[in-house]
């Protein structure tokens, strides 16, 4: 059971540490989801399906390691800072390095069964290691921040608001210094160039981690839980929780929405339309529209509530996408438009999406008694993550199914099958993401409002 301790009062340095720790979990995140794929089919040479293979297998590790993290962070002893802070701290250091390993150019002319092999050691050590390691802390520690469900939704807002300036970093800057031209004129992945990048993102991960620890306190006490782990039991308990059920296929569909849609960005800008520029603008407008949606996104959803906004934000995602695929766009800067359009849909639910799984860890306490943080976000964490493998594994197989290598990039139907993967895998993602929402998600506005209630009742 949770209870308030004394401290300062909630405010813009726990926004802004938040915010902070979100930036450097996603200077290595959206590092991988943008270039890895890229990274490992045209500079390392290795077959976007075997690439696509080993990142849906990595999540199947992560199914072992998340629960684990996620129980380890529920029997962690409170210190005097609390109880998931010290993690940021801990980890910090392990996360950003396994992630500079991962981009190692320097073995692109080894054999392949060696690529392939610390493609599989490096990725697995990253993600379902040392991000793990950091991430389930970090998410958990959004409800001992405060109870308030208003100051959750601001986290939320402002986590991802985090997200957002690292995807400006790495979706702007990047694509403008890690390409270069071949001798027949076209823009080409530097490996070299790739890894200082890599080693770029890793030491600004450790600075964003330092100051997220340092500017943000938690103030509800969540109690070191003691009682013996049944396995059984928490599998029970998840399959009656038809919230975490709800979240839980919500967020695979988002990220199949999303992900897949960021990691065709490498493949369709250079390739179908040969203007790298357009890929950095691209990742700006989209970047921009959802800080621009920060700004009233709490108030939105106060007003509409978290689920029914969601489902508008799909739905329009959908159609935009849906309208480029139709429309066949030749022109890159057009298509900038209509992905700013696209993401914004995508940025508004990632924008409220992290003060719902809190309103499922209440969802949780009221009708059990106890606070399972760690337990429920860890799930939640490895939904996100099987939807990070859906979108991997889909973009990689889709890519081998149009023909592409490193040596058929450039040719016509190749490119016309990268534009076509781009609109139509992410429209239908958040098809699904709006229907997930629809028929699974239960928590609406009023029920929302009525937990908050009953748990401000019972402390």
């Amino acid at each position: 059971m949770a209870e308030r301790t004394a401290t300062k009062p909630f405010g813009m340095s726990d926004k802004l540490g938040y915010m902070f720790g979100d930036f450097g979990n996603d200077f290595t995140f959206i590092l991988s989801s943008m270039f890895l794929m890229k990274f490992y089919t045209d500079v390392m040479g290795v077959s976007s399906g075997i690439v696509g293979g080993i990142m849906a297998g990595a999540r199947i590790v992560d199914a072992f390691t998340d629960m684990t993290m996620g129980q380890i962070v529920d029997r962690t002893k409170p210190t005097p800072v609390g109880k998931f802070l010290p993690w940021i701290r801990r980890m910090a250091g392990p996360v950003a390095l396994a992630s500079f390993l991962m981009y190692a150019s320097w073995f692109q002319d080894m054999p392949m069964w060696f690529k392939i092999g610390w493609m599989i050691f490096t990725y697995i050590l990253w993600g379902s290691v040392f991000y793990t390691s950091i991430n389930i802390p970090f998410g958990s520690m959004a409800s001992a921040i405060s109870a308030d469900p208003k100051h959750r939704a601001e986290l939320s807002t402002w986590r991802t608001i985090g997200a957002t300036l690292a995807q400006t970093f790495i979706g702007v800057v990047l694509p403008l210094v890690v390409y270069y031209n071949d001798p027949s004129g076209a823009q080409v992945l530097s490996g070299t160039r790739m890894a200082i990048a890599a080693a770029v993102c890793s030491i600004l991960a450790v600075i964003c981690y330092a100051l997220c620890y340092k500017m943000t306190t938690e103030r509800v006490k969540i109690e070191q839980k003691t009682e013996r782990f049944d396995f059984i039991d928490m599998v029970h308990q998840l399959a009656s929780n038809k919230a975490l059920i709800g979240i839980v296929v919500s967020s695979i569909c988002l990220l199949l929405t999303q992900l897949t849609l960021s990691a065709m960005l490498p493949y369709v800008f250079p390739n179908y339309f040969g203007n790298t520029q357009a890929q950095a603008a691209a990742t700006f407008v989209g970047s921009a529209a959802t800080l621009i949606l920060s700004t009233f996104v709490v108030q939105l959803s106060s007003k509409l509530g978290r689920k029914e906004l969601g489902i508008y934000a799909a739905l329009f995602t959908a159609a935009v996408l849906l309208l480029a695929f139709f429309l066949q766009i030749s022109n890159a800067w057009v298509f900038v438009v209509f992905y700013g359009l696209a993401y914004s849909g995508i940025g508004c639910f990632m924008l409220i999406t992290w003060a719902m799984i809190t309103d499922v860890i209440d969802q949780t306490e009221v009708e059990t008694h106890e606070r399972s943080d760690g337990m429920i976000y860890s799930v939640y964490s490895f939904a996100r993550k099987m939807g990070q493998a859906a979108s991997s594994g889909l973009a990689g197989w889709l890519l081998t199914l149009v023909g592409y290598s490193a040596a058929t990039a450039f040719e016509p139907e190749v490119t016309q099958g990268i534009y076509n993967i781009t609109c139509l895998a992410p429209a239908v993602g958040a098809i699904l993401l709006a229907l997930s929402l629809y028929f699974l998600y239960p928590l609406n506005k009023k029920r929302v409002e009525e937990n908050a209630a009953i748990l401000a009742n019972r402390r």
